[in-house]
């Protein structure tokens, strides 16, 4: 398997995040390969209080936490369809597991995965009642922190072949939305895939939780801020052509109601 990524995609001003955290990526056991594209762990301890920002991904997060003023929990956080904000004060831990696009259904085949779009909820609301959270933010060896997210998860893959074979399906077609650049239009990329355009859309809204015009959007939002933050000279209505946008203005206005302040006011 592929070593977790290492692009920042989503994380607004990621060198600022890093000088003042410990974050790394760590690959899950192989049962949960398929579905989960990394585990994320974060630890801090600070001198002064730092809000960080991150543009979502399309896909369902489970996140243990613990801060300095409250007790360590966990939680499911669905799809966020806005800029999402932390502030971070004193010491902590996260230890999160993002799903792929399409891979938390195969955990909670009964529920759709609209029911956690935009909602961040206790893990007892998907899960039941756990005691997981002390056992994976407790441990100071991170190895074993990474068992304990496997050990947390791997019971909880109990779809039948009904739920996988579908939730396959929107993972590799997520995946195409993400890496293709060819993909412009969803009535073009649903025809080539041999769904009509409403298929799409169901299997999305059950297995992704989000719309696949929603999913592309995002990821030209996503490719647009990573070249941003690249410190390279921007050559916006090129880049706006490159990701299949009209024009320059349509960018423009994705960005910025996406985090809020303009491209060029985001390099800047």
């Amino acid at each position: 398997m592929a070593a977790p990524r290492r692009d920042t995609r989503g994380i607004v001003d990621a060198p600022g995040l890093f000088t003042r955290v410990r974050f790394r990526r760590r690959a899950p056991a192989a049962p949960l390969r398929p579905y989960v594209e990394h585990y994320w762990l974060i630890d801090w301890d600070l001198s002064e209080p730092y809000a960080t920002h991150v543009v979502p991904h399309p896909c369902v997060n489970v996140v243990f936490q613990r801060y300095a003023d409250r007790p360590g929990f966990g939680e499911v956080a669905g799809v966020g369809l806005e800029l999402f904000a932390q502030k971070l004060a004193g010491r902590g831990r996260v230890c999160g597991v993002q799903f792929r696009p399409g891979g938390f259904r195969p955990f909670t085949p009964e529920r759709p995965a609209t029911d956690w779009t935009d909602r961040r909820l206790p893990l007892a609301a998907a899960f039941g009642p756990t005691d997981a959270a002390a056992a994976v933010l407790e441990p100071a060896d991170e190895d074993a922190r990474v068992a304990a997210l496997d050990a947390c998860l791997t019971p909880l893959l109990r779809a039948g072949p009904r739920v996988l074979a579908q939730a396959e399906l929107a993972m590799g077609l997520a995946d195409r939305i993400r890496t293709d650049r060819t993909i412009r239009r969803v009535a073009d990329f649903a025809r080539a895939e041999g769904l009509s355009v409403r298929a799409l859309q169901r299997l999305f809204a059950g297995y992704v939780g989000v719309s696949p015009k929603w999913v592309l959007l995002r990821y030209r939002v996503h490719e647009a801020l990573e070249r941003a933050a690249s410190g390279a000279a921007m050559d916006w209505a090129a880049l706006a052509a490159e990701l299949g946008y009209s024009d320059q203005a349509h960018l423009v206005r994705d960005v910025t109601a996406t985090v809020g302040v303009s491209p060029t006011a985001y390099v800047r």
